[in-house]
């Protein structure tokens, strides 16, 4: 029990509560309650405590662990859902769902599916075509790093169901070049979707456009699924699965080097939020091989991140913070997101803010809330959930400083930026 081993090793080192109070500026009360069970330890709190009593990962590993959001494991969309219905709300929310027909025209939408029915009337997709939606997913994924998820979501809906409509309506090669198109559109409103905070929206749209690149024959998209689903459940700090949906990758017989590079980053994450430094280090040495820094800007069309140069770079980054390990952490981090191009707004907001919590956590309070303070406008304009939820955590971690005046002073727009609808 976290407890019962807390208050061991505390007595052991013959530290009293307010000694282990100063080290790890956490209230002698809060310890205490931690001691007797009252209330359970954060993973963040598990580490801090391993850390200041030299624990060497016991107590981190007595730490419950989180439940996962969401259900990462695949649920295919099939012809049931073949009806998309995306509704927008004059406040500017939308909502998608897949539904069969039936189902659709008992919920009012009989034009929408009449519209669908037989064959299509769309011209066959020619390569003009093709050359204009690839145009415009490069512009999409350009816009996503600076509009709000939902403002980006619909957009990707709306090209998936398009190129959806032309690949049946053409024959051959020129049909699984745009179902396979389809199904990069979908995987994009799959991250905007986990963006805005919908885990089941996300997986939903994941699972979909695995199923049009089967279809298509894009057997590195089938691959790469199981690092967007790790992504998923990596948020929702479940290591295990993470790892797991890491290593199915593997196994893909479509998995490009890139693919097996960012599974091998993506398993680094997940042997971290667990503590395994070993594993993480060797994961993210596997990474570093398959995923070597480019000497040009990575093309807009590749899987995985186009604006972040080196991701194994930060990821290592974020893996020493999960790790414990954070003045080295805030290193890296600090050499990372310098590197990070202007264009980039949402890379360089998320990085910059898991760049104040290494620092915040390090026990650099000034520094951490003088980043803190430049980032929020960021946070706030690119709407995103998982930037939100390293906010949350920075927040709890400048909690244990409340007295400091820089804390004090960056508390009210903190406070204002995560209660932000």
């Amino acid at each position: 029990m976290f407890g019962a081993e807390l208050r061991r090793r505390r007595q052991e080192a013959r530290m009293s509560l307010a000694d282990l109070s100063g080290v790890t500026h956490y209230s002698k009360g809060y310890l205490s309650k931690l001691e007797t069970g009252a209330k359970p330890p954060t993973s963040e709190t598990a580490v801090i405590c391993d850390n200041a009593l030299d624990a060497g990962g016991a107590l981190r590993a007595l730490a419950p662990s989180r439940t996962p959001s969401g259900d990462p494991e695949p649920k295919v969309p099939s012809h049931s859902q073949e009806v998309w219905i995306l509704r927008m709300e004059a406040d500017g929310s939308t909502e998608f769902s897949g539904m069969d027909r039936r189902t659709a025209l008992s919920a009012g939408a009989a034009s929408l599916v009449t519209a669908a029915a037989g064959p299509s009337p769309v011209s066959p997709a020619s390569p003009e075509t093709l050359v204009w939606f690839r145009e415009q997913f490069a512009a999409l994924r350009a816009l996503g790093q600076r509009a709000a998820p939902r403002v980006v979501l619909p957009l990707a809906v709306a090209q998936a169901n398009a190129l959806r409509q032309l690949a049946a309506g053409t024959n051959g090669r020129s049909a699984e070049e745009a179902l396979g198109l389809a199904a990069r559109f979908a995987e994009y409103a799959g991250w905007m979707a986990q963006e805005a905070g919908d885990d089941s929206a996300a997986l939903w749209w994941t699972d979909t456009a695995a199923t049009m690149a089967a279809t298509a024959g894009d057997r590195e998209m089938c691959a790469y699924v199981h690092v967007r689903r790790a992504l998923v459940t990596m948020y929702a700090h479940d290591g295990a699965r993470t790892i797991g949906l890491a290593e199915r990758v593997r196994s893909e017989p479509g998995a490009s080097a890139r693919v097996l590079g960012l599974a091998a980053k993506r398993e680094a994450q997940g042997h971290a939020l667990v503590g395994d430094l070993v594993s993480s280090e060797r994961a993210l040495e596997r990474a570093r091989e398959l995923l070597p820094v480019p000497k040009e800007t990575p093309s807009p069309h590749v899987l995985g991140s186009s604006h972040v140069a080196d991701p194994v770079g930060v990821a290592r980054g974020w893996c020493l913070v999960d790790l414990g390990r954070f003045e080295e952490g805030a290193r890296v981090l600090d050499e990372e997101v310098a590197r990070l191009p202007g264009s980039a707004v949402r890379a360089r907001t998320r990085f910059g803010v898991r760049r104040a919590l290494a620092h915040a956590l390090a026990g650099e309070v000034d520094h951490a809330c003088a980043l803190t303070g430049e980032l929020l406008d960021g946070v706030a304009a690119s709407g995103s959930a998982t930037v939100t939820a390293d906010l949350r955590r920075l927040s709890q971690a400048l909690t244990r400083y409340h007295g400091h005046g820089a804390v004090r002073d960056l508390s009210p727009r903190l406070v204002a930026a995560l209660h932000r609808p």
